[in-house]
């Protein structure tokens, strides 16, 4: 899996001050498209955690309100001060601004709201977004921001990465759709994986084995390995790449619905590229029945009973080819205080092995976290 250091220690600094790139945001928005023009039609789009006045999202939607059919787009912003990055400046459109008011662009959230023609063009366009200080600071947390996630149909943004866990659970309680980034680890928190094991949350369209590239503050301590890579891909400047972001979503796509082409046990022990299956075979835990498949190429088309596979086969994951029992792996202490290798959502219980891990064990030799599943008949 890629490196995920800059992602972690976001989490860790709570910098999250990532920028999404605008071909990342129109390639997985073509995709819904594809499989159902209507997608947003008719629809109110909310982005929250944004920075409307540069932001791509803001920017993406309001260039193409029309062509999606919008109803209305709300796009809302942290107030400066209440960001742990502070290095800020206000944009000449702001100051340019009647309502541009000194005090209130470091401790006031904006918001910017497009739904009609505003300059009388014929057209609604990014050149007719209206805007206004909030009453608070912008948090999504807000009564302000809560009543805007009310109004909306789908929330769509970027969110902080140290409040994800929170995000997600602020939008489920509102019932509403979803298009949102995140760390691939995400599926291995429990609330995370629950919803994707209720087939409530699934993998976006863009494959998350692609790499993202997303501005960064200027100043902020880049891997040189990242940079050379967000170079390689054309961003120069304040960029990093984070190989291991993905889309998190409950808008349908036609992807999910592809089964994975598969060969049967035999010959993949036969054909398979995986020396370790050719040699030594399918081999089961030491503490739960289920066999081991370490690669999501290597899945057997002909064995009908559990099977632990990557994380990254919800890559993949297609809901009439499989069903997800469960989760397996070493979870953090407050999650799981009983059964620290608890698979999310059912009742099993685990061997306990003294002096290994909890979590997955082939051999008394610990594997990484497994998604348990099993081929539906």
């Amino acid at each position: 899996m890629a490196n995920n250091s800059n992602l972690g220690a976001a989490k860790a600094a709570k910098n999250d001050e990532f920028y999404t790139q605008y071909a990342d945001i129109q390639k997985e928005i073509n995709a819904y498209l594809e499989y159902n023009p209507n997608t947003f039609r008719d629809k109110t789009v909310l982005l929250p955690c944004d920075d409307p006045e540069w932001s791509n999202f803001t920017r993406f939607f309001a260039q193409n309100f029309e062509r999606l059919g919008l109803k209305r787009l709300i796009s809302t912003s942290y107030a400066v001060e209440s960001k742990k990055y502070k290095n800020y400046e206000p944009t000449l459109f702001e100051m340019d601004s009647p309502i541009f008011d000194a005090d209130k662009t470091r401790i006031n959230g904006k918001i910017f709201e497009l739904n009609r023609d505003a300059d009388g063009s014929g057209r609604i366009d990014i050149d007719d977004l209206e805007w206004h200080y909030l009453e608070g600071d912008g948090d999504f947390r807000s009564p302000e921001v809560c009543a805007l996630r009310d109004q909306a149909d789908i929330i769509i943004t970027n969110p902080p990465f140290s409040l994800f866990r929170e995000f997600v659970a602020w939008i489920v309680s509102s019932e509403k759709d979803m298009l949102i980034i995140g760390n691939i680890n995400a599926i291995t928190y429990r609330e995370i994986f629950s919803l994707i094991r209720e087939n409530r949350i699934w993998l976006g369209a863009t494959g998350f084995m692609s790499d993202m590239v997303f501005g960064v503050p200027k100043g902020t301590e880049v891997d040189p390995k990242d940079k050379a890579k967000a170079q390689k891909l054309g961003y120069t400047g304040d960029y990093t790449r984070l190989g291991n972001s993905c889309w998190f979503t409950n808008l349908d796509h036609g992807r999910r619905h592809q089964p994975m082409q598969l060969m049967s046990m035999s010959d993949n022990k036969r054909f398979g590229k995986h020396k370790d299956i050719k040699e030594y075979g399918y081999l089961k835990y030491d503490n739960y029945d289920a066999i081991d498949i370490g690669y999501t190429d290597a899945i057997p088309s002909d064995y009908n009973d559990a099977m632990g596979v990557p994380i990254t086969f919800l890559d993949k994951y297609c809901p009439e080819q499989f069903e997800i029992v469960g989760l397996f792996g070493n979870f953090e202490p407050e999650v799981s205080k009983t059964y620290p290798a608890l698979i999310c959502g059912s009742d099993v219980r685990f061997m306990k092995i003294p002096g290994l891990t909890t979590g997955p064990v082939v051999n008394r030799i610990a594997k990484y976290k497994r998604v348990i599943i099993r081929k539906k008949q």
